[in-house]
C-alpha cells in the first residue's frame, strides 16, 4: 500500500517542486538521521553514522557552508520506531533532509513521512528496486546502489568463472528477494537451492545440512550484519568451505564481518563498488581520517555514510543555502559535484548511482590486516540498473 501511495504521488510531487516560492538562505541545515544503532545488526548503522559524522567534522561542523545540526534516532531494527522518528524530525523539528536507514523494510515503512512532507530522503544504504523503477520519486536519492546491484555483479562473476550449480540464500524481506533476483538475472548456471530465512536469524544449522546434501559448486548469500557473521562462522565450522566456494555481496564480506570472523575470511570473494585500497585522493583521505578517528578500517557502509554527507554538502552549497526552493535543491542534488570515495559519481534518471562494480578478495595487507582487495578489471563498468527505464522522472 505504501509503495502504491508513493507511485500515485509521483506526478503531484514533481509539480509541487516547481510551485514553491523563492526563499532566502537558511542559517543552518538540519538533518534527521535514523538508523539501526543497537542490537545484533547495529554495526551497519554505526558505520554509516561514523562515516557521515566524519565528513561533517572534516567540514568544520558545516554542510554547504551552513552549520549542520544532526538529530539522531535509533530505529532499534523496528519499522514502527523508525516511522515515529521520521514523523518527529520532519513535523516537529522541521529537518531539511532525512537519511541513515540501513534496511529496506524499515526505510519503506518510514519513507512516506518524508515524501508526504516534501523532505528529501538521501539514502546511504537501503535502495529497493521498486524505487529505482516504477515507484521512483523526486524526493528520494540513493548514494549506495540499487538492491540488486551487488548480486547482479556476483551472478555475472559466477557465470564468467563457470560455476555450474549454486545454492542461494537470503532473509525473507524486500532486499532479500531483490538480492537473489539480481543474482539469478546474470547467473547462467543451475540454481539447485533457493531459501529465504527469517530476518535476523542467527542459527543456520538446518540450511547448512541442506547445503551439504545439495553439493552445489558455490553458495551465494545475502545476510547483512550479525546474520552474515554467524553464517560464515557456521559454514566454515561445518567444513563446507573445503569443497564449496562461498561467494558474497561486498557488505557480507566487509570490515565489520572480517573483524568478527577473522582468518576464516581469507580467500572469500565478493562483489562491491568500493574498496579501502582505491587510490583516488578522496578515498585515501577518507580511509586515513577514518582510521585516525575510529581506530579501525572503514567498511562499505562507512564509505556510503561519508559520501551521503558530501552529496548534501555539495547540493546545499550549490543552492547557496536556499533550502526552501525544492526544485533548485533537487537539481543540485542530482547534478552534485563532489569528491566521492569511489571516484567519479553521477546519478541516472532515477536518482540512483551509475558506477563500477568490482570483484574483491579478502587478503592480508602489508601490515598483516585482513582487507578486501580489488581483483582485476571491473565486473561492470558505468552500470546503472535494470529498472531505470520504468522510472517516469526526467
Amino acid at each position: 500500500m505504501k509503495l502504491k501511495l508513493l507511485k500515485l504521488s509521483l506526478i503531484l510531487n514533481l509539480c509541487a517542486l516547481t510551485a514553491l516560492p523563492a526563499a532566502h538562505a537558511a542559517d543552518k541545515v538540519k538533518i534527521g538521521f535514523v538508523s539501526t544503532l543497537s542490537g545484533p545488526s547495529s554495526a551497519l548503522g554505526v558505520d554509516i553514522k561514523n562515516g557521515f559524522d566524519l565528513a561533517v567534522k572534516l567540514n568544520g561542523g558545516n554542510l554547504g557552508g551552513l552549520p549542520a545540526e544532526v538529530l539522531v534516532g535509533d530505529d532499534q531494527f523496528k519499522p514502527d520506531v523508525a516511522k515515529q522518528f521520521f514523523e518527529k524530525f520532519i513535523k516537529r523539528d522541521k529537518v531539511d533532509f532525512m537519511t541513515g536507514v540501513v534496511f529496506s523494510n524499515i526505510m519503506l515503512a518510514a519513507l512516506p513521512e518524508a515524501i508526504d512532507d516534501k523532505v528529501f530522503y538521501v539514502s546511504p544504504n537501503a535502495a529497493p528496486s521498486s524505487i529505482a523503477g516504477k515507484d521512483c520519486n523526486p524526493y528520494f536519492f540513493a548514494v549506495s546502489w540499487p538492491n540488486d546491484a551487488y548480486h547482479e555483479s556476483a551472478g555475472q562473476y559466477a557465470s564468467t568463472k563457470g560455476y555450474k550449480s549454486a545454492y542461494i540464500l537470503a532473509p525473507n524481506y524486500v532486499a532479500g528477494k531483490d538480492s537473489l533476483a539480481g543474482f539469478k538475472r546474470f547467473y547462467n548456471g543451475k540454481v539447485i537451492g533457493e531459501v529465504y530465512t527469517k530476518l535476523g536469524q542467527l542459527d543456520y544449522s538446518a540450511e547448512l545440512a541442506d547445503i551439504r546434501a545439495a553439493k552445489p559448486d558455490i553458495v551465494y548469500t545475502f545476510l547483512p550484519g550479525g546474520m552474515g557473521i554467524n553464517f560464515i562462522k557456521q559454514f566454515v565450522a561445518a567444513g563446507l568451505n573445503k569443497d564449496i566456494k562461498l561467494v558474497l555481496p561486498g557488505f557480507s564480506s566487509d570490515q565489520d564481518i572480517i573483524r568478527s570472523v577473522g582468518e576464516d575470511m581469507l580467500g572469500i570473494y565478493d562483489a562491491a563498488h568500493w574498496a579501502p585500497e582505491m587510490t583516488n585522493a578522496a578515498n585515501k583521505k577518507f580511509v586515513a581520517e577514518f582510521e585516525k578517528e575510529y581506530k579501525r578500517l572503514p567498511s562499505v557502509y562507512a564509505s556510503q555514510g561519508y559520501d551521503t554527507a558530501l552529496l548534501i554538502d555539495a547540493a546545499v552549497r550549490a543552492s547557496k543555502g536556499n533550502l526552501e526552493d525544492k526544485e533548485l535543491l533537487r537539481k543540485n542534488l542530482k547534478e552534485a559535484k563532489f569528491a566521492s570515495v569511489r571516484g567519479d559519481f553521477k546519478f541516472g534518471n532515477n536518482q540512483f548511482p551509475v558506477q563500477n562494480y568490482y570483484l574483491r578478495e579478502v587478503v592480508k595487507d602489508s601490515q598483516g590486516r585482513l582487507v578486501n582487495r580489488i581483483m582485476g578489471q571491473p565486473i561492470f563498468t558505468n552500470r546503472g540498473d535494470a529498472f531505470s527505464n520504468e522510472c517516469m522522472m526526467k
